[in-house]
């Protein structure tokens, strides 16, 4: 397994398990969708992202709030464009 390979299963498992259940479940399908496209660039986007507390993060998911520009980024923004769908 590649470097690269090994960062990504490492920020899934960071991304998945955030310990906020709401935005796990959010996180797991964004994760699943996106992260194997990502290149390096987009990992450390990723990687910055979750770093900012989960109640930011889910405030602007949910649309409460809004990130300033300093915090936007390529990566955050597919993130708060992407539609969660409830599994069946």
């Amino acid at each position: 397994m590649g470097e690269i390979e090994t960062r990504r299963r490492k920020l899934k498992f960071r991304a998945d398990r955030r310990g906020f259940r709401e935005l796990d479940l959010y996180m797991q399908q964004f994760t699943d969708a996106h992260l194997a496209g990502f290149d390096s660039d987009q990992l450390d986007q990723f990687e910055a992202v979750l770093d900012i507390p989960d109640q930011y993060v889910f405030d602007w998911i949910m649309g409460r709030d809004t990130p300033s520009e300093a915090q936007r980024s390529e990566v955050l923004d597919l993130l708060l464009s992407f539609r969660y769908s409830a599994p069946t």
